[in-house]
């Protein structure tokens, strides 16, 4: 099974990985994209179980490494010596861990709010909570799904059509992708202990008026001195709440770090 991906070619620039949140899609991006070709070709990706990705019944389908295998199976298929970089929320927690184990592939990253990646391990342990909340998933399937509090159904800052968009593709997530998710991906995706390790340029757009995550943003900044942060007016999904700033701030993030072509593009891949 693949990740469903797809790539905008008509952007200007190297490629840019973009991944979702948890209970969200492709159309997260949806704000973003056409400022975001200015400089670069998105290259958008579902989570196994949601959009338009299958959903494995494998365990080791949904462990931390196998998803950044297959970035770098994308990356390669591209083309590309290296990108750029963006994770939205649970997808942050990938795409940091990603620029941390490659950052010879990495141009340059951007992640917004993410209580997944920047709590401790012990501020994430609900090991038994999870378990019964994942169990719960499997039995009762989308109804148990619509519960949980970040279902985007309970969001109320969205513009009216991207916000119908997600809450369709939302009703595709399949129950036993969450679940594994719950069990086998979220409880791994802290790089606390080793976010000060970043070889990358990195820009935190932090949305204010989630302020539960305000102390984890604090913490970034103190583990890593040279990480630029920009601080916008919304909540969890910065980039979709307040889209034009989200725009300008990466544009102008991403065009600092724009290689020479030779750089980031080698050509069509011939191999794996």
């Amino acid at each position: 099974m693949k990740l469903h991906v797809e790539t905008l070619e008509d952007g200007d620039g190297p490629y840019c990985l973009l991944v979702h949140g948890f209970l969200s899609s492709r159309a997260q991006w949806r704000p973003n994209l056409e400022a975001l070709k200015a400089v670069c070709r998105p290259v958008m990706v579902e989570l196994w179980g949601h959009g338009r990705s299958p959903a494995p019944r494998d365990a080791d389908s949904y462990r931390v490494e196998r998803y950044l295998a297959m970035f770098e199976d994308i990356r390669r298929s591209l083309g590309a010596r290296q990108w750029f970089v963006c994770g939205q929320s649970f997808g942050a927690g990938l795409t940091l861990r990603y620029a941390l184990q490659h950052p010879e592939a990495v141009l340059a990253q951007v992640f917004t709010n993410t209580m997944a990646a920047l709590s401790l391990p012990e501020e994430r342990a609900r090991a038994v909570r999870t378990r019964v909340r994942a169990d719960d998933i499997e039995r009762t399937g989308l109804e148990a799904v619509r519960t949980l509090p970040f279902h985007p159904r309970f969001a109320r800052r969205f513009p009216p059509d991207i916000h119908q968009e997600i809450l369709a593709d939302a009703d595709r997530i399949d129950p036993v992708a969450v679940a594994s998710a719950l069990r086998l991906t979220s409880p791994f995706l802290s790089v606390v202990a080793s976010f000060g390790e970043t070889r990358v340029p990195t820009l935190l757009v932090n949305g204010l008026r989630e302020t539960r995550f305000q102390p984890m943003r604090d913490r970034a900044k103190k583990l890593l001195p040279a990480l630029e942060t920009a601080d916008l007016d919304a909540g969890h999904s910065v980039n979709v709440e307040v889209a034009e700033k989200f725009n300008a701030t990466v544009v102008d993030f991403l065009r600092r770090h724009q290689p020479a072509q030779s750089d980031f593009n080698v050509g069509p891949a011939t191999s794996g």
